[in-house]
């Protein structure tokens, strides 16, 4: 088990190294389909060496320019999106303090925000509309922090409204890790406590993990509101994954 665990851990570094020299000597230079082809093949490497694969459920066509929202689980999210449909991210800043890989999804591109602070929003929110109006996929987690498997947060509404002023259409996806009985694989949580490493080792050592994505039915933002957007969005994911919906108190 240790030798396992430890070859393991060095094929993620390797593959890491890869990935810092992508980002050193293609994305510079690359444009956005070679970018994004790189992205695509690095993601699902990283996942395969984790164990993780993925696979798409059922559901709607995905658009090539919309604004991609999902509940959020692990930091396995952003790779698993990027595997399948590489996106432009927003994220919270914690995520740039990962080792490695924070500097990783920085160099990709990836927009970090800070909570609480609404001067930053506001520019971000400008950069948002600024990517959509170039004809790319931008994705957050609109419930702000990870929750446990089965549930489904309450979506920040504030950065759908980017939606409405890019003039795209908003694209729920639902995301679930499952075990080889189809229930929620346990080893993916990363919630309360748990640390970056702590999660990282627990997903090594443990068993074979199938990362499901369902896109689901685009929704029209012309005219909408940036709450109905959110509230819309919301209540397609919880009711694709059947789980738990937590509304706000």
């Amino acid at each position: 088990m240790r030798l396992r665990l430890a070859w393991r851990l060095a094929r993620v570094f390797l593959h890491l190294l890869v990935g810092l020299g992508a980002c050193a000597l293609v994305f510079p230079w690359a444009r956005r389909g070679l970018r994004d082809a790189v992205t695509r093949r690095w993601s699902r490497r990283l996942l395969g060496i984790c164990g993780v694969r993925v696979e798409t459920a059922p559901g709607s066509a995905v658009l090539e320019h919309a604004l991609f929202v999902s509940n959020h689980i692990s930091w396995l999210d952003i790779f698993v999106i990027n595997s399948l449909y590489p996106c432009r991210f927003v994220a919270k800043a914690e995520i740039r303090a990962w080792p490695v890989l924070g500097w990783l999804v920085a160099a990709a591109g990836t927009v970090f925000i800070a909570r609480g602070n609404r001067r930053e929003l506001r520019h971000i929110f400008k950069g948002i509309v600024g990517v959509l109006a170039l004809g790319e996929r931008v994705a957050f987690f609109p419930e702000g922090t990870v929750a446990h498997q089965g549930q489904v947060l309450p979506f920040h509404a504030n950065l759908f409204e980017a939606a409405i002023d890019a003039g795209v259409a908003v694209q729920p996806c639902a995301l679930s890790y499952l075990d080889e009985t189809g229930a929620w694989h346990p080893n993916v949580d990363y919630v309360g406590e748990i640390t970056f490493v702590d999660s990282i080792f627990t997903i090594l050592r443990g068993g074979p993990i199938r990362a499901r994505l369902q896109p689901l039915a685009p929704i029209d933002a012309v005219g909408a509101h940036r709450r109905e957007l959110a509230q819309a969005a919301h209540d397609a994911v919880a009711t694709a994954l059947g789980g738990t919906t937590v509304r706000p108190t």
